[in-house]
C-alpha cells in the first residue's frame, strides 16, 4: 500500500504555479479563493511532503499547464511518484468536445510516463459530472463521458455507451503510456490507470467495466459501509486497483481548524477513524484531500494542524503496528448484493445524465435493500447524504460567519439550528457518522458470474435489469450450493416467479417488496448484529463498532 497527499486548493499557492493559483477556481464551490497563507517555495513544499511520509503526490494540473515542467523536475529530484488530476480543468475548462471533461494533454501524459514516476490519471467525480452535467460547465448540457447518446431513452443503452466511452479513453491513454514504458505484467491492466474518484456510490461498476481503477471517497457525505462494499465488489468483479481518497471536505463544522465552510467538514477524531478504516480495506493507494487541511505555512515554515497530528500518528505508529496479510482483492461476501448500475443515488432522474430518459422506478429497490441490510439505519430513499432529510451544518456556518474571517484556526461553535433544519439530529450535532452496520456485503452488477457468488450464503438481486447469465448463476447457487436467493419479482421470467426450497437447503425467494416485514424476516438470519459492521478479507475479518454514541468514530477488531 502506498500513501499520498493531494495538493493545496485554498491554503497557499501551488508552489509550481503561484500566479495561476490566483486566476483559476481551485475548488468546486464556484468562486476563486485568494490563498490564505504566504507561498512556500518548491523545495520547502517537497521537503514537507517527505516529512509527511508521502509516497506519491496527487497534482491538480492547471488548464494552462503552468508549472508542469518544474513539477516533473522536482518529482524526479525527490524520487516521488506522481498522479495527475483533472479537477481544475473540469471546473474551469477547456473541455473535450461534447463533454464537461478536461483531459490532460497527450504530450503531458507522455512526458510524465517517460519519467517512470507517473502512477495514474485521477478523474475527479466523473459520476457526479455525468449525472449533474451542469455543475461546472454552464453553456449547455454536456455529460462527462459525452452527450452523443443523450437522446437515447433506453437505460441499458446509456450504460453501455458510458462504458464504451471509458474504454475508448483508457485505450488511448494506454497507447501513449506503452510508447514510453514497459507494458504492465498483469493482463488487462495499465501501469497508468484512469482512476475514478467518486463521491456518489454509482457507476463504480460501469466505469470499472470500461477499464477504470476505483477510488471511493471516505468521509465526505457517504454512508461508509455502503460506499466501500460497492467499490470493493466492483474492484473484485473487474480485477481493478482500489484507491481510497480520505476527503476532508464534508458537511460538518466544529471546534477544529476550518479554512472555509466544509473544509475540513469532519472532526480530527473522525479523520483518525476514517484513516484506520480505509487502511483496513487494504487498498493499493490511500491519499488525503487536501494537504492544506493538515498544514499551515507562516512564511518561514510549515506547522501541523490537529489534522496533521492525526496523519503523523497514523503513518508513524498505526501503519507500522498493523501489517496487513491481505489485499482488497481478497474481499469475500456472506451477502452478495447484485444490482444493475442504474446511476441513481437518490436523485431519481437523469439516468447516466440523460435528460430524455426516465429513471426506472425499479432502481429505488436498491435503496430498499440497503435499508434492509443495514438494520434500517441507511435511509430507504438514497445511497448518500445528498438526498432529502439531511441539512448540513457547513451551510449554517457559511451563513453566520463572513468569508473574510476565515480561516478559523479554533473552529466554530454554531448557533442552534432551526427546528426544521434539525430533523436528522439535535440541531447542533454533526450529521456524518462513519458507522452503519453491514455483515460481509459485496456489491456486483447485473453481469456477475457464478465464481463471484461462491461462498455467499445470501444473494439478493434488485435494480432495473439482470443479465440472463447472472440469473442462471443465481439459480444454480440456490439449487446446488445451498444459497438463499432473494430476488426482485420483476427481474424473473414467468417460470421462476414461484418460491422454491431445494434439497440442499437453498431457497429461491422472489419478492415484490424489499421493505416488507416478510422480506425482512427472510433476510434476518444473515444480517449479523446491528452493533457491528463486518468486512472479510480471506481468512481475516474486520469488525467495526461505534467508538462513540453517534458512530462518528470507530473501534475495530481484526479477527482470524
Amino acid at each position: 500500500m502506498k500513501f499520498g497527499m493531494q495538493g493545496t486548493v485554498i491554503g497557499w499557492q501551488d508552489p509550481w504555479a503561484q500566479t495561476a493559483s490566483e486566476l483559476y477556481m481551485r475548488t468546486g464551490t464556484g468562486q476563486i479563493y485568494p490563498s490564505q497563507d504566504p507561498p512556500p517555495g518548491r523545495q520547502a513544499f517537497m521537503e514537507q511532503l517527505k516529512q509527511l511520509q508521502a509516497d506519491f503526490y496527487v497534482h491538480h494540473v492547471f488548464p494552462g499547464l503552468e508549472g508542469q515542467q518544474e513539477l516533473l523536475a522536482d518529482m524526479l529530484a525527490y524520487g516521488m511518484e506522481l498522479c495527475l488530476g483533472n479537477e481544475y480543468g473540469n471546473i474551469n475548462g477547456p473541455w473535450e468536445e461534447g463533454t464537461n471533461r478536461y483531459d490532460i494533454p497527450d504530450e503531458q501524459i507522455r512526458l510524465a510516463a517517460a519519467s517512470g514516476l507517473l502512477i495514474g490519471l485521477l478523474f475527479d467525480e466523473p459520476e457526479h459530472l455525468q449525472i449533474n452535467a451542469a455543475q461546472y460547465r454552464k453553456d449547455g448540457w454536456f455529460p462527462h463521458w459525452s452527450s452523443l447518446t443523450m437522446e437515447q431513452e433506453n437505460v441499458a443503452a446509456l450504460r453501455e455507451a458510458l462504458t464504451a466511452a471509458v474504454a475508448k479513453r483508457d485505450a488511448h491513454v494506454r497507447s501513449i503510456v506503452t510508447e514510453v514504458q514497459v507494458p504492465s505484467p498483469s493482463p488487462g491492466t495499465s501501469n497508468v490507470p484512469l482512476i475514478s474518484e467518486q463521491v456518489f456510490p454509482v457507476l463504480f461498476h460501469a466505469q470499472a467495466r470500461g477499464g477504470m481503477a476505483l477510488c471511493p471517497k471516505i468521509m465526505k457525505e457517504s454512508f461508509q459501509s455502503l460506499q466501500l462494499a460497492t467499490a470493493l465488489g466492483a474492484a473484485k468483479q473487474y480485477n481493478r486497483p482500489l484507491w481510497l481518497c480520505a476527503d476532508l471536505w464534508g458537511p460538518d463544522a466544529g471546534e477544529w481548524p476550518i479554512r472555509t465552510p466544509g473544509f475540513p467538514g469532519h472532526s480530527p477524531a473522525e479523520f483518525a477513524s476514517a484513516l484506520r478504516m480505509g487502511y483496513l480495506m487494504s487498498p493499493t493507494h490511500l491519499f488525503v484531500e487536501n494537504v492544506d487541511a493538515l498544514m499551515r505555512f507562516d512564511g518561514h515554515s510549515f506547522q501541523q494542524t490537529a489534522f496533521g497530528d492525526v496523519w503523523q500518528q497514523f503513518r508513524q505508529e498505526f501503519v507500522a503496528a498493523h501489517p496487513l496479510p491481505y489485499s482488497h482483492m481478497d474481499a469475500s461476501a456472506d451477502i452478495a448484493f447484485i444490482h444493475s448500475d442504474d446511476s441513481n443515488y437518490g436523485q431519481n432522474e437523469r439516468p447516466f445524465g440523460s435528460l430524455a430518459a426516465a429513471m426506472p422506478q425499479e432502481s429505488q429497490s436498491i435503496f430498499h435493500v440497503w435499508h434492509l441490510l443495514s438494520h434500517r439505519t441507511i435511509p430507504a430513499h438514497g445511497s448518500c447524504m445528498h438526498i432529502p432529510g439531511y441539512t448540513f451544518p457547513r451551510h449554517r456556518l457559511k451563513a453566520s460567519i463572513a468569508e473574510e474571517r476565515f480561516p478559523l484556526w479554533k473552529g466554530a461553535q454554531l448557533p442552534p439550528a432551526p427546528a426544521a433544519a434539525a430533523a436528522n439530529r439535535d440541531g447542533t450535532a454533526a450529521v456524518h457518522p462513519l458507522f452503519f452496520p453491514l455483515n460481509n456485503v459485496l456489491v456486483y452488477d447485473e453481469f456477475a458470474a457464478e465464481p463471484q457468488l461462491a461462498g455467499a450464503k445470501l444473494i439478493i438481486a434488485a435494480g432495473s435489469s439482470l443479465s440472463s447469465g447472472t440469473l442462471r448463476a443465481m439459480r444454480r447457487r440456490a439449487e446446488h450450493a445451498g444459497a438463499v436467493v432473494l430476488v426482485a419479482l420483476w427481474l424473473l421470467p414467468e417460470a421462476w416467479k414461484q418460491r422454491c426450497i431445494f434439497p440442499g437447503g437453498g431457497a429461491w425467494l422472489p419478492t415484490a417488496d424489499f421493505l416488507s416485514d416478510e422480506t425482512a424476516e427472510l433476510a434476518r438470519p444473515f444480517l449479523g448484529r446491528p452493533d457491528c459492521w463486518v468486512q472479510r478479507f480471506g481468512n481475516k475479518e474486520v469488525h467495526f463498532h461505534k467508538g462513540d454514541h453517534g458512530g462518528f468514530t470507530l473501534d475495530f477488531e481484526l479477527n482470524g
